[in-house]
């Protein structure tokens, strides 16, 4: 670990190898935790990252039922994480040395190693102006402020190349807030064009690009997907390109909650329902859109 000036940084700069003494020393530190599946990161307690605290008797009682359990921390509280992404189908790290060269990303107070290579860069929440999470898969960078939460060292994490930790690589200096917002918006490209409103034939209205993707980005957990795959349908009808689609919906749909995995195959999936068939029936247009989607 390099440390340079660890001065102000709220986290522990050690911290034991026991998972529970770890989460045990962060409480202390006044950072809230909470268990996670062991090798896992999903939340083991009924709230999720809501039920996280300094209590040292709860955290007791809560690793001795799990004491191989994961380490949480709720973000938007002490900490944001900028969190770069190492996956099959691409790497964030030349997005994160775009941040460097405009400035954005300076400030970090602690830097950690995910176990697939990626990188968290730990800021100080900015309480007085939170920032909800946020993410862009196709950049392989998420935020994660208001309403998330990261998986924080030593924990470890399961997965086809064994068995790997969150480890510190480095603290800061100077720590202070990220401006997400400036990284979000040079991360988020224009929405294109459309030179039409899209019907919702079903309720006999039209809705602008923005009021669709306003609508998916506040879809409730359990109607997510399939509201995603109905607005993709709309904008594929609309004529656009399933780039564009994804220009247009993959904001909003991380904004409700859909990782980046699920958004990008949805709209792929949306697009590819969709078959344009000669319509003898129909001499004005000379086209009939068929899709599988429900109206």
């Amino acid at each position: 670990m390099t440390i340079t000036d660890p001065t102000g940084w709220v986290l522990p700069v050690a911290l034991p190898d026991e998972l529970a003494a770890a989460a045990v020393t962060y409480a202390a530190a006044g950072v809230p935790v909470f268990p996670c599946a062991p090798g896992g990161k999903r939340p083991l307690t009924t709230h999720g990252f809501h039920d996280a605290t300094t209590d040292p008797e709860q955290i007791i009682t809560w690793w001795s039922r799990y004491p191989a359990a994961n380490i949480g921390i709720p973000t938007g509280r002490v900490v944001d994480v900028l969190d770069v992404d190492v996956h099959a189908t691409g790497t964030g790290y030349p997005t994160l040395r775009t941040l460097q060269q405009e400035g954005l990303i300076t400030g970090w107070g602690q830097a950690v190693r995910s176990p697939s290579g990626g990188l968290h860069l730990y800021y100080p929440a900015d309480l007085l102006q939170p920032g909800g999470s946020w993410s862009r898969g196709r950049a392989h960078i998420d935020f994660r402020g208001t309403g998330g939460y990261i998986i924080a060292p030593p924990s470890r994490i399961t997965a086809d190349y064994g068995v790997r930790r969150y480890e510190v690589i480095a603290l800061g200096r100077a720590p202070r807030p990220v401006d997400a917002d400036a990284i979000r918006d040079l991360l988020t490209p224009a929405v294109p064009p459309v030179m039409r409103l899209i019907k919702d034939g079903a309720h006999s209205r039209e809705m602008s690009v923005e009021h669709l993707a306003g609508w998916v980005a506040v879809l409730p957990e359990g109607n997510r997907n399939a509201g995603l795959f109905w607005a993709a349908c709309r904008l594929a009808e609309a004529g656009l390109t399933e780039h564009d689609t994804m220009t247009v919906l993959e904001p909003a749909a991380a904004s409700a909650g859909l990782p980046a995995r699920e958004i990008t195959a949805t709209i792929g999936s949306a697009h590819r329902s969709l078959q344009i068939t000669q319509d003898p029936g129909d001499a004005a247009s000379g086209l009939r859109t068929k899709t599988a989607v429900s109206r």
